[in-house]
């Protein structure tokens, strides 16, 4: 039987001083959920781990609830499965640009609830020198400038309602490793 292996992108959680959250602490704490094989990336939320056989709820807000109940630090969470990373990664249409400068592009995760048809009007739009593309379950983001200078990112934030979040591409490209390594 294959492993029900996934990744929990936290949002919002170890930037600056706010919503402090040790990602040992945080490895435990799912441990008692029953999530196995429980490994972080980085600090800033990522965190790779293998469903139960039998679990129990939504992988996504299981999570919130041991960050909002037992850590204290409430946060949206967005899960992906291990297949759903592979292709954000492997059909991402703006490669050449992810390549260039990896900082600037970002690949949002995308939370089920969010409005596609706001996102593909986004996607008809001209937002040289940025650029943006919509895939099944993520958005991907140039932000040739910066993030402090993205009209696009304020108006997909907006379309969002904030039921996205973002990571440059080099961690897209380490969960993905992370995820086949197991």
């Amino acid at each position: 039987m294959a492993k029900d292996t996934r990744v929990a992108l936290i949002r919002g959680i170890n930037v600056g001083k706010a919503k402090r959250v040790a990602m040992a602490e945080l490895r435990a704490e799912l441990e008692k959920i029953g999530y196995a094989d429980v490994r972080t990336l980085l600090n800033s939320g990522n965190v790779v781990f293998t469903l139960p056989a039998k679990s129990k709820g939504e992988p996504d807000a299981r999570v919130e609830e041991v960050l909002e109940k037992r850590l204290k630090v409430p946060a949206r969470v967005v899960v992906l499965t291990a297949a759903e990373v592979a292709e954000a990664v492997d059909d991402n249409p703006l490669l050449k640009l992810a390549e260039g400068d990896p900082a600037r592009f970002l690949v949002a995760a995308l939370a089920e609830s969010v409005d596609r048809k706001a996102l593909a009007a986004l996607a008809k739009q001209e937002w040289a020198p940025e650029a943006f593309a919509l895939g099944r379950r993520v958005a991907y983001l140039w932000l040739a400038d910066g993030i402090l200078a993205s009209k696009m990112l304020t108006a997909f934030s907006r379309a969002t309602k904030d039921g996205a979040t973002t990571r440059n591409w080099t961690t897209m490209v380490k969960l993905r490793a992370l995820l086949e390594a197991r």
